[in-house]
Protein backbone atom coordinates (compact mmCIF):
# COMPACT_ATOMS: atom_id res chain seq x y z
CA UNK A 1 0.00 0.00 0.00
CA UNK A 2 1.19 3.50 -1.19
CA UNK A 3 2.15 6.13 1.51
CA UNK A 4 -0.59 8.73 -0.04
CA UNK A 5 -3.08 5.75 0.35
CA UNK A 6 -2.14 5.47 4.32
CA UNK A 7 -2.38 8.89 5.09
CA UNK A 8 -6.02 8.79 3.27
CA UNK A 9 -6.73 6.04 5.62
CA UNK A 10 -5.14 7.27 8.67
CA UNK A 11 -7.21 10.60 8.31
CA UNK A 12 -10.17 8.58 8.69
CA UNK A 13 -9.24 7.02 11.71
CA UNK A 14 -8.26 9.67 13.17
CA UNK A 15 -11.29 11.40 13.64
CA UNK A 16 -12.25 9.86 17.16
CA UNK A 17 -9.67 11.98 18.95
CA UNK A 18 -10.82 15.11 21.04
CA UNK A 19 -8.54 18.38 20.19
CA UNK A 20 -7.64 21.13 22.77
CA UNK A 21 -5.52 24.29 22.26
CA UNK A 22 -2.01 24.29 23.13
CA UNK A 23 0.20 27.25 23.94
CA UNK A 24 3.47 28.62 22.02
CA UNK A 25 6.69 26.72 22.32
CA UNK A 26 9.26 28.60 24.79
CA UNK A 27 12.95 29.34 24.23
CA UNK A 28 15.02 26.12 25.27
CA UNK A 29 18.20 25.80 26.28
CA UNK A 30 21.44 23.45 24.84
CA UNK A 31 19.13 20.31 26.02
CA UNK A 32 15.93 20.83 25.07
CA UNK A 33 13.82 23.18 22.61
CA UNK A 34 15.52 24.81 19.64
CA UNK A 35 15.90 29.04 20.81
CA UNK A 36 15.98 29.83 17.36
CA UNK A 37 12.24 29.28 16.31
CA UNK A 38 9.09 29.09 17.77
CA UNK A 39 6.60 26.53 17.26
CA UNK A 40 3.14 27.87 15.79
CA UNK A 41 0.18 25.52 16.89
CA UNK A 42 -3.62 25.32 16.68
CA UNK A 43 -6.39 23.44 17.86
CA UNK A 44 -5.07 19.82 18.51
CA UNK A 45 -6.07 16.50 19.58
CA UNK A 46 -4.28 14.68 21.84
CA UNK A 47 -1.35 13.26 20.69
CA UNK A 48 0.50 14.67 23.73
CA UNK A 49 1.54 17.38 25.82
CA UNK A 50 4.18 19.31 25.49
CA UNK A 51 7.85 19.69 26.90
CA UNK A 52 9.17 22.35 29.17
CA UNK A 53 11.74 25.05 29.74
CA UNK A 54 12.62 23.80 33.35
CA UNK A 55 16.27 22.32 34.26
CA UNK A 56 13.77 19.30 36.00
CA UNK A 57 12.52 18.69 32.50
CA UNK A 58 15.56 18.35 30.59
CA UNK A 59 16.75 15.63 33.41
CA UNK A 60 13.92 13.51 32.81
CA UNK A 61 13.86 12.33 28.41
CA UNK A 62 14.46 8.89 28.40
CA UNK A 63 15.15 6.08 25.29
CA UNK A 64 11.09 5.26 24.99
CA UNK A 65 12.33 3.12 21.91
CA UNK A 66 12.77 0.16 23.69
CA UNK A 67 9.45 0.13 25.22
CA UNK A 68 8.21 0.50 22.29
CA UNK A 69 10.54 -2.45 20.38
CA UNK A 70 8.89 -4.43 23.71
CA UNK A 71 5.34 -3.52 22.62
CA UNK A 72 5.86 -4.94 19.35
CA UNK A 73 7.70 -8.30 20.42
CA UNK A 74 5.43 -9.02 22.93
CA UNK A 75 2.26 -8.08 21.37
CA UNK A 76 2.66 -10.58 19.17
CA UNK A 77 3.87 -13.35 21.49
CA UNK A 78 0.74 -12.26 23.30
CA UNK A 79 -2.14 -11.67 20.68
CA UNK A 80 -1.57 -15.37 19.65
CA UNK A 81 -3.13 -16.57 22.23
CA UNK A 82 -6.26 -14.35 23.49
CA UNK A 83 -9.14 -14.10 21.64
CA UNK A 84 -9.64 -10.22 23.09
CA UNK A 85 -8.11 -8.50 19.83
CA UNK A 86 -10.66 -6.12 19.53
CA UNK A 87 -10.76 -5.33 22.88
CA UNK A 88 -6.98 -4.87 22.87
CA UNK A 89 -7.19 -3.13 19.60
CA UNK A 90 -9.60 -0.73 20.63
CA UNK A 91 -6.39 1.05 23.05
CA UNK A 92 -4.28 1.05 20.09
CA UNK A 93 -3.75 4.89 19.00
CA UNK A 94 -3.02 5.49 15.45
CA UNK A 95 -2.24 8.80 13.15
CA UNK A 96 -0.77 9.41 10.02
CA UNK A 97 2.19 7.92 8.10
CA UNK A 98 3.88 11.14 6.81
CA UNK A 99 2.79 14.45 6.96
CA UNK A 100 4.54 16.02 4.09
CA UNK A 101 4.18 16.49 0.22
CA UNK A 102 7.02 14.03 -0.78
CA UNK A 103 6.31 10.48 -1.21
CA UNK A 104 8.99 8.39 -1.77
CA UNK A 105 9.41 5.21 -4.50
CA UNK A 106 9.32 1.95 -2.86
CA UNK A 107 12.37 -0.27 -3.16
CA UNK A 108 13.01 -2.58 -5.69
CA UNK A 109 12.46 -6.18 -4.52
CA UNK A 110 15.63 -8.41 -4.38
CA UNK A 111 15.62 -11.68 -6.52
CA UNK A 112 13.36 -13.58 -4.05
CA UNK A 113 10.71 -10.46 -4.39
CA UNK A 114 11.42 -9.29 -0.60
CA UNK A 115 11.59 -5.46 0.00
CA UNK A 116 13.62 -4.11 3.31
CA UNK A 117 11.09 -3.15 6.08
CA UNK A 118 12.10 0.53 7.72
CA UNK A 119 10.34 1.76 11.48
CA UNK A 120 11.02 4.93 12.60
CA UNK A 121 10.76 4.73 16.57
CA UNK A 122 10.02 7.71 18.27
CA UNK A 123 10.16 8.75 22.11
CA UNK A 124 7.83 11.33 23.15
CA UNK A 125 8.46 14.05 26.20
CA UNK A 126 4.85 14.07 25.80
CA UNK A 127 3.15 15.82 29.42
CA UNK A 128 -0.54 15.07 28.32
CA UNK A 129 -1.64 12.58 31.76
CA UNK A 130 -1.22 13.21 35.17
CA UNK A 131 0.89 9.85 34.81
CA UNK A 132 3.21 11.37 32.89
CA UNK A 133 3.68 14.76 34.42
CA UNK A 134 4.59 12.19 37.95
CA UNK A 135 7.04 10.54 36.47
CA UNK A 136 8.98 13.83 35.72
CA UNK A 137 6.55 16.63 33.80
CA UNK A 138 6.47 20.27 35.20
CA UNK A 139 3.41 21.31 35.70
CA UNK A 140 4.33 24.32 33.23
CA UNK A 141 4.80 22.74 30.39
CA UNK A 142 1.43 20.66 30.41
CA UNK A 143 -0.44 21.33 27.20
CA UNK A 144 2.40 22.70 25.25
CA UNK A 145 3.56 20.61 21.50
CA UNK A 146 5.43 17.23 22.50
CA UNK A 147 8.94 17.06 21.08
CA UNK A 148 10.17 13.57 19.21
CA UNK A 149 13.42 13.39 21.83
CA UNK A 150 14.05 9.97 20.67
CA UNK A 151 14.25 9.08 16.93
CA UNK A 152 15.68 5.72 15.83
CA UNK A 153 15.06 4.49 12.40
CA UNK A 154 14.99 0.36 12.28
CA UNK A 155 16.07 -1.39 9.01
CA UNK A 156 15.42 -4.81 8.67
CA UNK A 157 17.05 -6.31 5.41
CA UNK A 158 14.77 -7.54 2.54
CA UNK A 159 16.03 -11.05 3.36
CA UNK A 160 15.89 -10.89 6.87
CA UNK A 161 18.59 -11.61 7.73
CA UNK A 162 20.22 -8.16 9.23
CA UNK A 163 19.15 -5.16 11.28
CA UNK A 164 20.44 -2.27 11.41
CA UNK A 165 19.76 1.04 14.06
CA UNK A 166 20.08 4.21 13.73
CA UNK A 167 20.03 7.29 16.15
CA UNK A 168 19.46 10.40 16.03
CA UNK A 169 20.66 13.18 18.20
CA UNK A 170 17.44 15.46 19.19
CA UNK A 171 19.46 18.12 18.66
CA UNK A 172 20.71 17.70 15.17
CA UNK A 173 19.75 20.70 13.03
CA UNK A 174 17.64 19.89 10.39
CA UNK A 175 15.27 21.24 7.25
CA UNK A 176 11.84 20.57 8.64
CA UNK A 177 10.01 20.07 5.77
CA UNK A 178 5.80 21.43 5.40
CA UNK A 179 3.78 19.58 7.07
CA UNK A 180 -0.10 19.65 6.72
CA UNK A 181 -2.39 18.63 9.86
CA UNK A 182 -5.37 16.13 8.41
CA UNK A 183 -7.66 16.65 11.22
CA UNK A 184 -7.80 20.37 10.49
CA UNK A 185 -6.05 21.19 7.22
CA UNK A 186 -3.57 23.38 9.28
CA UNK A 187 -0.11 23.78 7.28
CA UNK A 188 3.30 24.01 9.07
CA UNK A 189 5.79 25.89 6.97
CA UNK A 190 8.86 24.49 6.37
CA UNK A 191 11.32 25.44 9.23
CA UNK A 192 13.30 28.82 7.82
CA UNK A 193 16.28 27.51 7.87
CA UNK A 194 17.54 24.20 9.83
CA UNK A 195 16.24 23.75 13.17
CA UNK A 196 16.11 20.81 15.70
CA UNK A 197 14.94 17.45 14.64
CA UNK A 198 12.85 16.87 18.02
CA UNK A 199 10.54 19.67 17.26
CA UNK A 200 9.10 17.84 13.78
CA UNK A 201 6.65 16.28 16.73
CA UNK A 202 4.99 19.54 17.30
CA UNK A 203 4.25 20.23 13.57
CA UNK A 204 1.50 17.82 13.16
CA UNK A 205 2.49 14.83 14.66
CA UNK A 206 4.76 11.59 14.14
CA UNK A 207 4.03 11.72 10.36
CA UNK A 208 5.76 14.83 10.07
CA UNK A 209 9.11 13.34 12.17
CA UNK A 210 8.90 10.85 9.49
CA UNK A 211 8.49 13.29 7.10
CA UNK A 212 11.49 14.66 8.31
CA UNK A 213 13.67 11.51 7.87
CA UNK A 214 12.96 10.99 4.79
CA UNK A 215 14.23 14.36 4.00
CA UNK A 216 17.01 14.07 5.35
CA UNK A 217 18.22 10.49 4.56
CA UNK A 218 15.90 9.59 1.56
CA UNK A 219 15.39 6.36 3.08
CA UNK A 220 11.72 5.46 2.70
CA UNK A 221 9.70 5.32 5.81
CA UNK A 222 7.12 1.92 5.79
CA UNK A 223 5.83 1.89 9.90
CA UNK A 224 6.59 4.49 12.97
CA UNK A 225 6.15 3.45 16.38
CA UNK A 226 5.52 6.29 19.10
CA UNK A 227 5.82 5.94 23.17
CA UNK A 228 6.32 8.27 25.73
CA UNK A 229 7.12 7.87 30.07
CA UNK A 230 4.16 6.04 31.32
CA UNK A 231 4.44 3.28 28.33
CA UNK A 232 8.34 2.56 29.69
CA UNK A 233 7.20 2.20 33.54
CA UNK A 234 4.24 -0.01 32.79
CA UNK A 235 5.66 -2.10 30.47
CA UNK A 236 9.90 -2.06 31.90
CA UNK A 237 8.92 -4.55 34.80
CA UNK A 238 6.66 -6.93 32.36
CA UNK A 239 9.92 -8.52 31.39
CA UNK A 240 11.53 -8.78 34.99
CA UNK A 241 14.38 -6.62 34.79
CA UNK A 242 16.93 -6.15 31.73
CA UNK A 243 20.75 -6.71 32.73
CA UNK A 244 22.94 -3.15 31.82
CA UNK A 245 26.53 -2.88 33.53
CA UNK A 246 28.57 0.37 34.53
CA UNK A 247 32.46 0.11 34.96
CA UNK A 248 32.24 2.27 38.48
CA UNK A 249 29.67 3.17 40.94
CA UNK A 250 27.17 5.73 39.49
CA UNK A 251 25.25 8.29 41.04
CA UNK A 252 23.65 10.12 38.39
CA UNK A 253 23.11 13.94 40.51
CA UNK A 254 25.54 16.72 40.51
CA UNK A 255 26.05 19.65 42.90
CA UNK A 256 23.11 21.60 41.09
CA UNK A 257 20.34 18.77 41.64
CA UNK A 258 20.52 17.81 37.93
CA UNK A 259 20.79 14.18 36.81
CA UNK A 260 18.58 11.34 36.68
CA UNK A 261 19.07 9.89 39.94
CA UNK A 262 20.01 6.57 39.02
CA UNK A 263 22.00 4.76 41.55
CA UNK A 264 24.24 1.84 40.56
CA UNK A 265 27.52 -0.07 42.39
CA UNK A 266 30.11 -0.92 39.19
CA UNK A 267 29.00 -3.89 37.20
CA UNK A 268 26.72 -5.68 35.99
CA UNK A 269 22.52 -5.30 37.09
CA UNK A 270 19.29 -5.92 36.11
CA UNK A 271 17.04 -2.69 36.29
CA UNK A 272 13.13 -2.16 36.20
CA UNK A 273 10.80 -0.11 36.67
CA UNK A 274 11.14 3.63 37.81
CA UNK A 275 15.35 2.34 37.61
CA UNK A 276 15.08 1.45 34.29
CA UNK A 277 13.88 4.76 33.07
CA UNK A 278 16.92 6.92 35.07
CA UNK A 279 19.50 4.53 33.01
CA UNK A 280 17.59 5.68 29.75
CA UNK A 281 17.25 9.29 30.66
CA UNK A 282 20.99 9.31 32.08
CA UNK A 283 23.11 12.04 30.29
CA UNK A 284 25.03 13.36 33.80
CA UNK A 285 27.69 10.57 34.66
CA UNK A 286 28.09 8.74 31.35
CA UNK A 287 31.23 9.28 29.78
CA UNK A 288 31.59 13.54 28.85
CA UNK A 289 27.54 14.01 29.72
CA UNK A 290 26.16 14.68 26.37
CA UNK A 291 23.15 13.12 24.20
CA UNK A 292 26.16 11.00 22.79
CA UNK A 293 26.98 9.04 25.90
CA UNK A 294 23.31 8.34 27.12
CA UNK A 295 22.68 7.05 23.17
CA UNK A 296 25.51 4.50 24.39
CA UNK A 297 23.71 3.55 27.08
CA UNK A 298 20.59 3.17 25.46
CA UNK A 299 21.93 0.68 22.70
CA UNK A 300 23.07 -1.28 25.33
CA UNK A 301 19.94 -1.40 27.01
CA UNK A 302 18.17 -2.22 23.94
CA UNK A 303 20.55 -5.54 22.67
CA UNK A 304 20.23 -6.60 26.47
CA UNK A 305 16.32 -6.33 26.49
CA UNK A 306 16.13 -8.22 22.84
CA UNK A 307 18.58 -11.27 24.35
CA UNK A 308 16.17 -11.39 27.69
CA UNK A 309 13.42 -11.21 25.33
CA UNK A 310 14.24 -14.55 23.26
CA UNK A 311 15.41 -16.10 26.61
CA UNK A 312 11.32 -15.62 27.09
CA UNK A 313 11.90 -16.98 30.73
CA UNK A 314 10.05 -14.45 32.58
CA UNK A 315 6.72 -13.93 30.03
CA UNK A 316 6.21 -17.55 30.33
CA UNK A 317 3.27 -16.84 32.25
CA UNK A 318 -0.02 -16.45 30.62
CA UNK A 319 -0.76 -13.84 33.61
CA UNK A 320 1.93 -11.85 32.77
CA UNK A 321 1.31 -12.06 29.26
CA UNK A 322 -2.39 -10.17 29.33
CA UNK A 323 -0.87 -7.94 31.94
CA UNK A 324 1.76 -6.75 29.06
CA UNK A 325 -0.59 -6.95 26.53
CA UNK A 326 -2.86 -4.55 27.88
CA UNK A 327 -0.13 -2.17 29.19
CA UNK A 328 1.77 -2.10 25.54
CA UNK A 329 -1.30 -1.69 23.43
CA UNK A 330 -2.01 1.55 25.79
CA UNK A 331 1.58 2.46 25.61
CA UNK A 332 1.98 3.08 21.79
CA UNK A 333 0.56 5.47 19.05
CA UNK A 334 1.73 4.01 15.22
CA UNK A 335 0.60 4.49 11.77
CA UNK A 336 -2.91 2.91 10.11
CA UNK A 337 -0.82 -0.37 8.57
CA UNK A 338 0.06 -1.38 12.36
CA UNK A 339 -3.17 -0.30 14.33
CA UNK A 340 -4.64 -3.68 15.31
CA UNK A 341 -2.86 -6.51 17.23
CA UNK A 342 -2.61 -8.62 14.40
CA UNK A 343 -0.40 -6.70 12.14
CA UNK A 344 1.84 -6.07 15.43
CA UNK A 345 1.93 -9.72 15.69
CA UNK A 346 3.36 -10.17 11.59
CA UNK A 347 5.61 -7.25 12.64
CA UNK A 348 6.95 -8.70 15.40
CA UNK A 349 7.18 -12.27 13.50
CA UNK A 350 9.74 -10.46 11.00
CA UNK A 351 11.59 -8.88 13.47
CA UNK A 352 12.34 -12.52 15.16
CA UNK A 353 14.10 -13.48 12.03
CA UNK A 354 16.88 -11.33 13.14
CA UNK A 355 19.07 -13.35 15.44
CA UNK A 356 21.19 -10.69 17.66
CA UNK A 357 24.28 -10.78 16.66
CA UNK A 358 23.30 -9.33 13.13
CA UNK A 359 21.81 -6.24 14.76
CA UNK A 360 23.58 -3.18 14.36
CA UNK A 361 23.08 -0.29 16.67
CA UNK A 362 24.48 2.83 15.30
CA UNK A 363 24.67 6.45 16.11
CA UNK A 364 24.30 9.18 13.76
CA UNK A 365 27.68 10.45 13.06
CA UNK A 366 27.69 14.07 13.62
CA UNK A 367 29.58 17.45 14.38
CA UNK A 368 28.84 19.98 16.89
CA UNK A 369 27.47 23.06 15.57
CA UNK A 370 27.93 25.60 18.52
CA UNK A 371 25.53 23.35 21.12
CA UNK A 372 23.93 21.68 18.76
CA UNK A 373 25.13 19.04 15.90
CA UNK A 374 24.81 18.34 12.24
CA UNK A 375 24.82 15.50 10.23
CA UNK A 376 28.77 14.52 8.70
CA UNK A 377 29.70 13.09 5.01
CA UNK A 378 30.02 10.11 7.12
CA UNK A 379 26.45 10.21 7.98
CA UNK A 380 25.77 10.40 4.18
CA UNK A 381 27.31 7.38 3.83
CA UNK A 382 25.50 5.79 6.76
CA UNK A 383 21.84 6.67 5.52
CA UNK A 384 23.08 5.13 1.87
CA UNK A 385 24.41 1.74 3.01
CA UNK A 386 20.89 1.46 4.42
CA UNK A 387 18.97 3.12 1.03
CA UNK A 388 20.63 0.40 -0.77
CA UNK A 389 20.14 -2.62 2.12
CA UNK A 390 24.03 -3.32 2.46
CA UNK A 391 24.48 -4.87 6.55
CA UNK A 392 26.18 -2.93 8.54
CA UNK A 393 27.81 -5.57 10.14
CA UNK A 394 30.13 -5.83 7.02
CA UNK A 395 28.48 -9.95 6.82
CA UNK A 396 26.66 -9.76 3.64
CA UNK A 397 27.66 -12.17 0.54
CA UNK A 398 29.70 -11.29 -2.08
CA UNK A 399 27.50 -9.29 -4.86
CA UNK A 400 27.33 -10.85 -7.90
CA UNK A 401 28.47 -8.58 -10.94
CA UNK A 402 25.39 -7.71 -12.89
CA UNK A 403 25.48 -8.96 -16.12
CA UNK A 404 24.61 -7.17 -19.55
CA UNK A 405 20.66 -7.33 -20.80
CA UNK A 406 19.77 -9.39 -23.63
CA UNK A 407 17.14 -6.68 -24.63
CA UNK A 408 19.36 -5.32 -27.63
CA UNK A 409 19.34 -1.12 -27.03
CA UNK A 410 18.14 1.10 -29.99
CA UNK A 411 20.73 3.63 -31.79
CA UNK A 412 21.72 6.76 -29.25
CA UNK A 413 19.95 8.97 -31.26
CA UNK A 414 16.75 7.48 -30.65
CA UNK A 415 16.82 6.81 -27.12
CA UNK A 416 14.90 9.62 -25.35
CA UNK A 417 16.66 10.30 -21.95
CA UNK A 418 15.46 12.42 -19.19
CA UNK A 419 18.63 13.79 -17.00
CA UNK A 420 17.75 15.11 -13.48
CA UNK A 421 19.64 16.68 -10.93
CA UNK A 422 20.23 14.72 -7.77
CA UNK A 423 23.17 16.03 -6.35
CA UNK A 424 21.84 17.58 -3.41
CA UNK A 425 22.89 16.08 0.12
CA UNK A 426 21.74 16.71 3.74
CA UNK A 427 25.08 19.64 3.57
CA UNK A 428 25.29 20.87 0.52
CA UNK A 429 23.06 22.33 -1.96
CA UNK A 430 22.26 21.24 -5.65
CA UNK A 431 24.69 22.12 -7.92
CA UNK A 432 23.32 24.42 -10.19
CA UNK A 433 22.56 23.96 -13.61
CA UNK A 434 23.91 20.30 -13.18
CA UNK A 435 21.24 18.58 -15.42
CA UNK A 436 21.25 21.27 -18.82
CA UNK A 437 25.43 20.58 -18.50
CA UNK A 438 25.12 16.59 -18.65
CA UNK A 439 22.26 17.07 -20.54
CA UNK A 440 24.18 19.11 -23.39
CA UNK A 441 27.00 16.55 -23.17
CA UNK A 442 24.61 13.53 -23.92
CA UNK A 443 24.00 15.56 -26.82
CA UNK A 444 27.65 15.52 -27.98
CA UNK A 445 28.01 11.94 -27.33
CA UNK A 446 24.81 11.18 -29.98
CA UNK A 447 21.81 10.80 -27.75
CA UNK A 448 20.27 13.75 -29.24
CA UNK A 449 16.81 13.58 -27.71
CA UNK A 450 17.91 13.90 -24.15
CA UNK A 451 16.63 17.20 -22.19
CA UNK A 452 16.75 18.35 -18.86
CA UNK A 453 14.37 18.00 -16.39
CA UNK A 454 15.01 21.69 -14.27
CA UNK A 455 11.82 20.62 -11.92
CA UNK A 456 13.18 18.27 -9.83
CA UNK A 457 15.85 18.61 -7.36
CA UNK A 458 16.79 15.53 -6.02
CA UNK A 459 19.13 13.86 -3.97
CA UNK A 460 21.15 10.96 -4.86
CA UNK A 461 24.62 10.18 -3.23
CA UNK A 462 25.51 8.10 -6.28
CA UNK A 463 24.94 8.59 -10.51
CA UNK A 464 22.18 6.22 -11.22
CA UNK A 465 19.79 5.44 -14.46
CA UNK A 466 16.31 4.30 -14.10
CA UNK A 467 14.24 3.04 -16.65
CA UNK A 468 10.38 1.77 -16.23
CA UNK A 469 9.92 -1.78 -18.04
CA UNK A 470 12.08 -4.41 -19.37
CA UNK A 471 11.94 -2.83 -22.98
CA UNK A 472 14.27 -0.27 -22.10
CA UNK A 473 16.80 -2.04 -19.87
CA UNK A 474 19.12 -2.32 -23.37
CA UNK A 475 18.47 1.23 -23.94
CA UNK A 476 19.60 2.00 -20.26
CA UNK A 477 22.54 0.26 -19.97
CA UNK A 478 23.71 1.61 -23.38
CA UNK A 479 23.43 5.19 -21.41
CA UNK A 480 25.36 3.79 -18.57
CA UNK A 481 28.23 2.28 -20.66
CA UNK A 482 28.63 5.52 -22.32
CA UNK A 483 28.81 7.87 -19.54
CA UNK A 484 31.14 5.03 -17.70
CA UNK A 485 28.54 4.39 -15.27
CA UNK A 486 29.11 0.82 -13.53
CA UNK A 487 25.64 -1.28 -14.40
CA UNK A 488 25.15 -1.92 -10.87
CA UNK A 489 23.70 1.67 -10.98
CA UNK A 490 21.38 0.72 -13.50
CA UNK A 491 17.84 -0.13 -12.25
CA UNK A 492 13.83 -0.57 -12.92
CA UNK A 493 11.88 2.06 -11.24
CA UNK A 494 8.23 2.25 -11.55
CA UNK A 495 8.58 6.12 -10.68
CA UNK A 496 10.13 7.11 -14.53
CA UNK A 497 8.03 6.84 -17.09
CA UNK A 498 11.29 6.33 -19.23
CA UNK A 499 15.47 6.14 -19.44
CA UNK A 500 16.45 8.93 -16.76
CA UNK A 501 19.89 9.77 -15.88
CA UNK A 502 20.09 11.00 -12.27
CA UNK A 503 23.16 12.79 -11.93
CA UNK A 504 23.99 12.16 -8.44
CA UNK A 505 26.62 14.05 -5.24
CA UNK A 506 29.25 11.92 -6.75
CA UNK A 507 29.37 13.71 -10.06
CA UNK A 508 28.84 17.91 -8.88
CA UNK A 509 31.10 18.87 -11.90
CA UNK A 510 33.60 17.91 -14.32
CA UNK A 511 32.66 16.53 -18.01
CA UNK A 512 33.64 13.07 -17.38
CA UNK A 513 31.80 10.38 -14.90
CA UNK A 514 34.41 8.69 -12.08
CA UNK A 515 32.50 5.78 -10.64
CA UNK A 516 33.33 5.94 -7.20
CA UNK A 517 35.63 3.44 -5.32
CA UNK A 518 33.16 1.26 -3.29
CA UNK A 519 33.78 1.60 0.50
CA UNK A 520 30.36 -0.53 2.14
CA UNK A 521 32.16 -0.34 5.10
CA UNK A 522 30.17 1.65 8.30
CA UNK A 523 31.72 4.39 9.47
CA UNK A 524 33.79 4.38 12.71
CA UNK A 525 32.10 7.35 13.77
CA UNK A 526 28.63 5.46 13.81
CA UNK A 527 29.93 4.01 17.14
CA UNK A 528 29.10 0.66 15.79
CA UNK A 529 27.68 -1.99 18.60
CA UNK A 530 26.77 -5.16 17.61
CA UNK A 531 23.69 -6.93 19.50
CA UNK A 532 25.16 -10.04 20.70
CA UNK A 533 27.87 -8.10 22.68
CA UNK A 534 27.19 -8.90 26.75
CA UNK A 535 30.12 -7.38 27.53
CA UNK A 536 29.68 -3.68 27.00
CA UNK A 537 30.07 -1.07 29.88
CA UNK A 538 29.15 2.65 30.66
CA UNK A 539 32.00 4.50 31.45
CA UNK A 540 31.28 6.75 34.32
CA UNK A 541 32.54 9.32 34.81
CA UNK A 542 34.69 10.16 37.67
CA UNK A 543 32.46 13.14 39.15
CA UNK A 544 29.63 11.05 39.25
CA UNK A 545 30.63 8.02 41.26
CA UNK A 546 30.85 7.38 44.57
CA UNK A 547 32.03 4.83 47.42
Amino acid sequence: MTQSSLRGEGARSRARYDREPGADDSPRDPGGRDDSASDPRGGRRHRGGGGGTTAPHRRRRVLRWSATVLAVLILGTAGAGYLYYEHLNSKIKNDDLNLGDKELAEPTPNAAGQTPLNILLIGSDARDSKANQKLGGAKETFGAAPLADVQMLLHVSADRSNMSVISMPRDTLVQIPKCTDPDNDKEYPASNGRTMTNQSLGHGGPGCTVATWQELTGIRIDHFMKIDFAGVVAMADAIGGVPVCVDANIYSKNSKGEGSGLKLEEGTHPVKGKQALQWLRTRYGFEDGSDLARAKAQHQYMNSMIRVLRKNATLSSPNKLRRLAEKATEAITVDPELDTVKKLYDLSNELRKVEPKRITMTTMPNRYVGVRVEPTEDAQKLFRLVREDIALDGQDKKKKETEGSDDPSAAEDEIAVLVQNGTRTAVLGPANGRANTVAGLLVQEGFTQAAADTTAALSEDRTVVRYPKADLEGDAQALAKSLGIPLSSVEKSTNVSGVTLVVGADWREGDTYRAPKEDDRTPESAEALNGANDEACMHVNPAFTWS
